[in-house]
């Protein structure tokens, strides 16, 4: 084959790809278009999703209505802020689709929050809080996210909008930005527990739910416990561990929290025996993310207790409970 007809073959093969992403797309739209009840809406939605998985850099109303060839963003916010549709059932439409097409029992349902930083004050729960995003406090609006991973490929499967104290003790501005009275405060590690009772209730089929420090508070292991899913969650350096017969500090507990200990030295000998493969570790942070305001400096897992009908997973470290 000449070098042109690689370029040719190539120039098909992709042309064929973005055919199978068009049609799949319509497909989705198709699916999700019952969701709305005027004609005009459909179409706004359907060209915002086009517009979503374009290559603009920032997916704000002025850059997609440019992406569209609208002449302003009023079209896009339109469809975000007044149409008539339930946001909560198209997001229902897109988890079946996702499960349908990515599915699987040994699948991982992973939750992790990120910032949107801002400028303004105006947007729903915006506040000078840390973002992961920007690696430090900003002004920046803070989203908890749900994943499903499996071996097929990604996606997101829920989401929720952080809304700080400031903002719900404050329900003139809470009015303003369009957020209803009923809306209380909630963690973020409460909104990751919505957002996993959903998954389950739809039956979601995952061996294992993840996640970093926020989400490894005692109440969501205890829950998962009750809901029987074999958890793998971060937790600080402060939290207290049962280990070798006594309660400590978790960065106490272990020698080292620098490296994972190797399964020849004695920490990793006395792990394997316990049942773990590869010896308790854990990640320390460096000292200028944790002077930039990052919650914790270090973190270790906190891993659910052995199931009958589970994976096989060492009880060396396990959070001690009062």
């Amino acid at each position: 084959m000449t070098k042109i007809e690689e370029e040719q073959a190539q120039s098909e093969q992709k042309a064929d790809l973005y055919q199978q992403a068009a049609e799949e797309l319509a497909h989705i739209q198709e699916r999700i278009g019952p969701r709305f009840r005027r004609a005009e809406v459909r179409q706004r939605a359907g060209r915002f999703l086009e517009g979503l998985l374009s290559g603009v850099e920032r997916k704000n109303g002025w850059q997609l209505a440019e992406e569209l060839g609208e002449h302003g963003p009023r079209g896009v916010q339109r469809l975000l802020a007044e149409a008539d549709w339930d946001e909560e059932v198209v997001r229902d439409d897109l988890r079946t689709y996702v499960v349908e097409q990515l599915g699987e029992e040994s699948a991982v349902l992973a939750v992790d929050e990120t910032g949107f930083v801002k400028k303004g004050k105006k947007s729903a729960g915006v506040a000078r809080q840390y973002s992961g995003t920007a690696g430090r406090r900003e002004n920046s609006q803070i989203g908890v996210f749900l994943l499903y991973a499996a071996s097929r490929g990604a996606a997101f499967l829920d989401r929720a909008l952080y809304l700080p104290e400031e903002w719900t003790t404050d329900r003139v501005r809470c009015r303003e930005a369009g957020i209803a009275d009923d809306v209380q405060f909630a963690t973020k590690g409460e909104l990751a527990k919505q957002m996993l009772a959903r998954a389950f209730a739809a039956g979601v089929p995952a061996q294992w739910i993840v996640g970093d420090t926020v989400y490894g508070y005692e109440e969501l292991r205890l829950w998962l416990d009750e809901q029987q899913k074999n958890y793998v969650l971060a937790v600080p350096e402060t939290h207290l561990v049962w280990w070798l017969g006594n309660i400590s500090p978790l960065a106490m507990s272990l020698p080292s929290c620098h490296q994972r200990p190797g399964p020849s030295s004695q920490l990793g000998k006395e792990a394997k025996a316990n049942g773990c493969m590869s010896g308790p570790g854990c990640s320390c942070r460096s000292k200028a993310r944790r002077e930039a305001g990052e919650r914790d400096g270090c973190w270790c897992a906190a891993i659910s207790p052995i199931r009958a009908n589970g994976p096989t997973i060492g009880q060396q470290a396990l959070p001690a409970r009062p």
